[in-house]
């Protein structure tokens, strides 16, 4: 390591034992994007002036019973994806470490389906269309994608390409080559910018007015940011062809790209006409 590498910080994936009971910083990062995330639910719904006909879908109560729901999809759908997208062989060959979570391995794209399962059966269990749950919960999960990122970088996983930026890191289990931080590229761009670009269309242009607009908005912009960031992670194991800078990542982002699309040209053709979609 040159003297101008930077070390990775020695963090204790432990944020706080007590006898055997051990927290880590990683579930507590997850802890924390969920129950901010539902905080901001809540805070969307209360206010009815963003919702069309200003009336929100769902009582800011029902965001309680949501939480419980969408925590399930992303943990069993976040897990599910990473053995199944990312490292099957050896989770088949280990099969007790499936249920190993606190040493990290959670792949988004399968929290993904795992949240839209969960949500779409928290709609129909009420009633009530899915297109607003899916909204309000879009909006929301850049928070969760912040302190998901961070988290991945406490336990020093998803690691970047190998670099020699100033702001190369060398991390432990990574070689001595100073690396990308591409987990601190993603949690300011699939979390904080994205989060203030559906801020943005949510309080502004009222995207909660059209049904489907803001979930699309979220789909291709989170889809646009990853294959960026994608970038600067083309390490071996998540290479989808030998030799080819082209990550599973991609791949798996594509569908989101056009299912975004999709749902954007959708609800701008439901609203067409309406006094919500020429306001926007």
């Amino acid at each position: 390591m040159s003297p101008l590498d930077i070390p990775f910080p020695e963090i204790n994936p432990i944020a706080l034992q007590i006898g055997p009971l051990a927290v880590r910083w990683y579930g507590l990062a997850y802890a924390a994007g969920l129950i901010i995330g539902w905080l901001y639910i809540r805070q969307l719904l209360e206010r009815q002036q963003l919702w069309k006909n200003e009336t929100a879908p769902l009582r800011p109560d029902d965001a309680d019973e949501l939480l419980v729901w969408v925590a399930a999809g992303v943990i069993l759908g976040g897990r599910l994806g990473h053995v199944l997208f990312y490292n099957p062989d050896f989770y088949f060959a280990n099969p007790m470490e499936i249920f190993a979570i606190w040493k990290g391995g959670m792949a988004f794209h399968g929290g993904l389906l795992g949240t839209g399962i969960a949500m779409a059966l928290f709609a129909r269990r009420g009633g009530i269309s899915v297109w607003p749950v899916m909204d309000v919960v879009s909006a929301a999960v850049p928070i969760g994608l912040f302190f998901g990122r961070v988290a991945n970088f406490i336990n020093a996983e998803v690691v970047g390409s190998a670099t020699k930026m100033p702001w190369g890191m060398v991390f432990p289990g990574a070689g001595t080559e100073p690396r990308h931080p591409a987990m601190l590229y993603e949690a300011a761009l699939e979390g904080i910018a994205l989060f203030l670009i559906l801020r943005y269309f949510t309080h502004t242009r009222l995207s909660l007015r059209m049904p489907g607009l803001t979930t699309g908005i979220f789909l291709t912009v989170y889809a646009v940011f990853r294959v960026f960031c994608e970038l600067f992670k083309i390490v071996d194991y998540r290479l989808l062809l030998a030799d080819y800078p082209i990550t599973k990542g991609m791949v798996y982002s594509v569908p989101m790209l056009l299912l975004g699309l999709w749902f954007i040209y959708g609800a701008r053709a439901r609203a067409k006409g309406t006094p919500e979609e020429k306001a926007a």
